[in-house]
């Protein structure tokens, strides 16, 4: 029997300062692109992840477009992605002028496979785009070494994997630069939202530029590049630093629910898990599994749990599989994980009474078809 309301996949934690940093910027009239919430904000979440400097965007996806364009990454170039990613770490890409190049992930981890990067290099390669599936970090000490043999620009798309690791180190400061989004059904929100991070000075400099219309730092109402408005707001900024002082919190939070999920389904036969690599620290984002085959597919266990009042949602499609970026080339790994991968709810205010029935009404659902 359902628990009378609709579990949701994900869910946006208010932590404590939220209300009263928003009234201070009201109250101050400090409301736009302008304000003191923008820099602490850049700053405390660059300290967070390890990094030097920080500038803060509108959204995940300006933060890609707006670190390629820094890289200088344009026309005739190359960029290797993952082919199970969500589109808008193929769209930025686009958005330079540069072309997408797939690369297919691993089984196990779910992210981009480094030996499938160096199949893919070419000449005309420039850059690099690991993603840190649903908060597992990928592999970046192998992948940092291919880039550096080949000179090639590496940006880490951490947009969910806020406050997870490897190594030792946050992700987020693991290559030349790192984005982040702050969505709402990220681990922490500015309901929209997003970050570029790098130690180095100059490349957030030319980040700034761009974000802002290309406007010259000395003369006013003069550019001197193409920009773009990617700003960010100080109402955006002071949410987000309120939400950033619970984030140990709900970091721990995210770690219990797929602990406690993993607990009850690990030998459920027909179900498997995302491996985190040796080393390596999930933020678990989402808690996700893989419906091994020959068991129901994705769709029949999603209307079956719907029924229950329990909301899930599938893998992202392959990026071959899009209408705008479909190829004959074979990506096995993404193209199994897109049509058996299946999210359960895993908002940090999930209650482990909730995993219970969740769990218990999966294992009525997952069985041959």
């Amino acid at each position: 029997m359902a628990l009378g309301k609709m579990i949701p996949v994900s869910d946006t934690v208010i932590v404590g300062n939220e209300l009263a940093y928003l009234k201070e910027c009201v109250d101050t009239r400090w409301v736009s692109s302008l304000g003191p919430f923008v820099k602490k904000f850049e700053d405390s979440f660059a300290q967070y992840c390890g990094v030097k400097f920080a500038s803060s965007v509108s959204n995940g996806t300006a933060a890609l477009h707006a670190a390629l364009l820094a890289a200088g990454i344009g026309k005739g170039d190359e960029v290797i992605v993952p082919d199970m990613t969500f589109v808008s770490t193929a769209n930025a890409a686009v958005f330079c002028g540069a072309k997408p190049v797939f690369a297919d992930v691993d089984r196990k981890s779910w992210n981009i496979g480094p030996e499938k990067i160096r199949e893919k290099i070419t000449p005309k390669t420039k850059a690099i785009i690991p993603v840190h599936l649903y908060g597992c970090p990928a592999e970046m000490d192998k992948i940092n070494r291919i880039a550096k043999e080949r000179s090639l620009f590496v940006l880490e798309d951490a947009a969910e994997a806020h406050g997870a690791e490897f190594k030792g180190k946050k992700c987020g400061s693991l290559s030349d630069a790192s984005v982040f989004s702050f969505y709402g059904n990220k681990l922490i929100t500015t309901g929209e939202g997003g970050m570029v991070l790098s130690n180095d000075r100059k490349f957030i400099e030319k980040v700034n530029i761009l974000k802002d219309q290309g406007k010259s730092k000395t003369r006013k109402f003069y550019h001197d590049v193409l920009g773009y408005n990617f700003r960010f707001t100080n109402l955006q900024a002071a949410f987000g630093l309120a939400q950033l002082e619970g984030i140990d919190a709900l970091l721990e939070r995210k770690r219990e629910i797929a602990k406690h999920y993993i607990d009850i389904l690990s030998g459920t036969d027909g179900i498997s898990f995302q491996e985190i690599p040796a080393g390596a620290k999930s933020a678990w984002w989402f808690f996700s599994i893989v419906l091994e085959k020959p068991f129901r597919p994705v769709a029949k266990v999603e209307a079956a749990l719907k029924a229950k009042g329990i909301e899930t949602r599938p893998f992202f499609t392959p990026l071959s599989e899009l209408p705008f970026y479909k190829t004959r080339e074979e990506f096995p790994a993404s193209k199994f994980l897109g049509a058996h991968g299946l999210t359960l709810p895993s908002g940090a205010s999930l209650k482990n009474d909730e995993i219970d029935f969740i769990c218990n009404e999966l294992k009525k659902t997952v069985g041959p078809s």
